[in-house]
C-alpha cells in the first residue's frame, strides 16, 4: 500500500521541525512522504508563565473586563455589533462571551433582510454558523436583478464583497451562493490594486484563504494583524487576543512534550526503524481538530490513536509479510493479548500499545461519562485492518478496483473513521441506531476530503512507494478522456456542501458544538496538509507550525 494512505501524508516542514528540539524523532525511514529526525532531549518549559497563571494575570482579565462591557453597552447599530461579534469569533476569543454573544445574535437576526449588502451577509453567515435555518437564495434575491445575476453596482462595496465571499462558502447547495463566489471573487480581485496597502492584503488573504475553510487558529493571527493597522483600534480585543495566542502556545507545547515522552518511552520507532517517527505532525491534527483548553486529555489521547493508525499502516505497507498480516488481522478480532504469541515481537509490541490506548481512553470514557465503547471501538480497529488487508489483496493479485470500491475502501483505510469515533465517546456521545447513520456522514465528509487531497496530491508529494494506486490514477482509466482533477475537486466541493448541511441545517442537535466543530476543523486542517507549492513544500503548514507552536 502507497504510503498516501496512511491516515495523514506530509511533506517537508522539516527545517522547521527539526529545529525544535522537544519535536525531533529517532531517525528514522527513507523515501515515502515524510524526512525524519535524529534523538534530541525533550525540553520542558522554561520560566514562562503557566496558562493559568495568565488567566489570572491582571492585564488579562480587565480586557476581559473591556471587551464584556463593550458587548453589554447599548450598540450605536445593530450591525456595527454584530462586527465586533465577527471580530472576537475571528480571533478566536468568543468563547468568553457566549451569552453576550447569544444576546447580540438574537437580537440581530432580522438584519438578513436588510437592504445593506455588508449587513445581511454578515448576518446570514454567523446565523447559519450558529444554527439558524434560512434560505440563502431568499436573503440574495434582492441584490440580484431579473435574469438572477448580482447588481453590477455592488462591486464598488468592498466589504459587502468580502462578507458575500465568506458567506458563499457556507454553501449547502443553493445556487445564489455559487453566484455569490464567482461574482464576489471577480470583483475582489479587480479592486485588489486600487486598495490601500492594508486592505488589499486583507483582501488578497480572504480570496487565498477563505474563512470558512481555513483554520480559525491561522486565520485569528493574519485577522489580528489587520485590525493592529487600522486606524481606529480597540485595544482591549487586540490584547486579549493576544493574551490568548500565547495561552495555546504554551497549552500545545506541554501537550507536545507529553506526546513525545510517551511515544519516547514506547520504543516502536527503534523496534520498528521502517516505520514513521513524526510524533508533532501527529499531533498537530488533534490540536486543531479539537479546540478549546478543557480537551487538552482528549488531544493527547487522540494522537497517540493516530500514532498507532500510522505504524499499523507502516506494518501493512512495508514491514510484514502476508501471512504475518493475517495473524495480526486475526488477533485484533480476537482483541485478547493471549492471542499474540504468534505474532512477531514487532508486531506484539504494537499490539500491546494498541490495546493499552484503546482500553485507556474506554476506561476513561466510562469514568467521565458512563459508557462503555470498548465494544464499538474495537470493531472500528477490525474495519481498519480489513480495509488494509483489502488494499493488500488489491496488490498482490495484481486486481485494479473500480474507483468507486477504492474510494469506499479509502475512507475507511484513512483511519478517519476510527479516529472520530474515540473523539465521539471522549466528547460523552453515545452511539445508537438513531444516530449511527448521521454520525457516519459527518464523519465520511472530511474522510472522503483527506483521501481525495491526498491523491491529488500524490504525484506533489515526496518519493512515495507502494503500487496500490489512487483514485485519480483508478478514475483515469475509466474515463480516459475525462478531466480527472476537475472530476475530483467538484466532489470535494459537494463533500463541503454535504458536510456543511449536516452541520448547519439544525439535524445536529443530538450532538455538541465541539463535535461538529472538530469535522469542521478536520476538513480544513486537509488543506493545510496537502496545500503544496511549486518546490513540493507545504508553505502554510511551515507558517501554521511555526505560529501555533514556536
Amino acid at each position: 500500500m502507497a504510503a498516501a494512505h496512511a491516515f495523514f501524508s506530509f511533506s517537508s516542514v522539516d527545517s522547521l521541525l527539526h529545529s525544535a528540539s522537544w519535536v525531533a524523532g529517532n531517525g528514522g525511514r527513507s523515501g515515502r512522504n515524510c524526512s525524519f529526525f535524529r534523538p534530541s532531549p525533550v525540553i520542558c518549559p522554561g520560566p514562562e508563565p503557566a496558562s493559568h497563571e495568565l488567566l489570572d494575570d491582571f492585564h488579562f482579565q480587565e480586557s476581559l473586563r473591556n471587551v464584556q462591557a463593550l458587548l453589554q453597552q447599548p450598540p450605536k447599530s445593530r450591525g456595527g455589533m454584530l462586527t465586533t461579534v465577527d471580530h472576537l469569533k475571528r480571533l478566536c476569543i468568543d468563547h468568553y462571551f457566549q451569552d453576550e454573544i447569544d444576546t447580540i445574535m438574537g437580537s440581530c437576526v432580522d438584519l438578513i433582510h436588510s437592504d445593506d449588502l455588508l449587513d445581511a451577509t454578515l448576518s446570514s453567515r454567523m446565523m447559519r454558523e450558529a444554527g439558524y435555518y434560512f434560505s440563502a437564495d431568499d436573503v440574495l434575491r434582492k441584490f440580484m436583478n431579473n435574469n438572477g445575476d448580482f447588481n453590477l453596482g455592488l462591486s464598488n462595496d468592498i466589504r459587502g464583497l468580502l462578507s458575500l465571499q465568506d458567506m458563499s462558502h457556507l454553501n449547502m447547495g443553493e445556487s445564489s451562493l455559487y453566484k455569490a463566489n464567482e461574482f464576489s471573487s471577480k470583483h475582489l480581485r479587480f479592486a485588489i490594486k486600487y486598495l490601500e496597502p492594508n486592505l488589499a492584503r486583507y483582501v488578497s488573504q480572504s480570496l487565498d484563504h477563505p474563512y470558512h475553510v481555513s483554520l480559525m487558529q491561522y486565520k485569528a493571527r493574519h485577522h489580528l494583524s489587520y485590525l493592529q493597522n487600522l486606524p481606529t483600534r480597540n485595544m482591549a480585543i487586540e490584547n486579549l487576543a493576544l493574551a490568548e495566542f500565547q495561552i495555546k502556545k504554551l497549552q500545545h507545547q506541554r501537550e507536545g512534550q507529553e506526546v513525545k515522552r510517551w511515544w519516547i518511552d514506547l520504543g516502536l520507532a527503534q523496534e520498528i526503524p521502517a516505520a514513521r517517527d513524526q510524533v508533532l505532525k501527529w499531533y498537530m491534527w488533534a490540536m486543531t481538530a479539537l479546540e478549546g483548553f478543557s480537551f487538552s486529555r482528549y488531544r493527547v489521547e487522540t494522537t497517540k490513536i493516530i500514532s498507532m493508525v500510522y505504524i499499523v499502516d507502516d506494518i501493512f505497507d512495508l514491514v510484514a509479510t502476508q501471512e504475518e498480516l493475517s495473524l495480526f488481522n486475526e488477533a485484533i478480532k480476537t482483541w485478547d493479548l493471549a492471542a499474540i504469541d504468534s505474532l512477531p515481537s514487532y508486531m506484539i509490541s504494537c499490539y500491546k500499545a494498541l490495546y493499552t490506548v484503546t482500553n485507556d481512553i474506554s476506561d476513561m470514557v466510562k469514568k467521565e461519562h458512563g459508557l462503555n465503547p470498548i465494544n464499538h471501538l474495537k470493531k472500528a480497529w477490525a474495519t481498519l485492518f480489513d480495509g488494509f488487508m483489502i488494499e493488500g489483496k488489491w496488490l498482490s493479485t495484481n486486481q485494479a478496483p473500480t474507483s468507486k470500491d477504492y474510494l469506499r475502501n479509502g475512507i475507511i483505510t484513512s483511519g478517519v473513521p476510527l479516529v472520530f469515533l474515540h473523539i465521539f465517546f471522549m466528547l460523552g456521545h453515545d452511539l445508537t441506531e438513531d444516530n449511527r447513520d448521521y454520525i457516519f456522514r459527518i464523519i465520511s465528509c472530511p474522510a472522503k476530503i483527506m483521501r481525495l487531497c491526498d491523491d491529488m496530491g500524490s504525484a506533489k508529494d515526496e518519493s512515495q512507494e507502494g503500487l496500490d494506486g489512487s483514485y485519480k490514477e483508478l478514475y483515469q482509466r475509466e474515463n480516459s478522456q475525462g478531466d480527472v482533477e476537475e472530476h475530483m475537486l467538484e466532489i470535494i466541493a459537494g463533500e463541503w456542501e454535504d458536510l456543511n448541511r449536516e452541520c448547519f441545517s439544525g439535524t445536529n442537535s443530538a450532538l455538541s458544538h465541539a463535535f461538529v466543530g472538530t469535522s469542521l476543523n478536520f476538513a480544513r486542517m486537509v488543506r493545510v496538509m496537502y496545500g503544496y507549492d511549486d518546490e513540493h513544500r507545504l508553505p502554510i503548514l511551515e507558517d501554521y507550525t511555526r505560529m501555533l507552536l514556536f
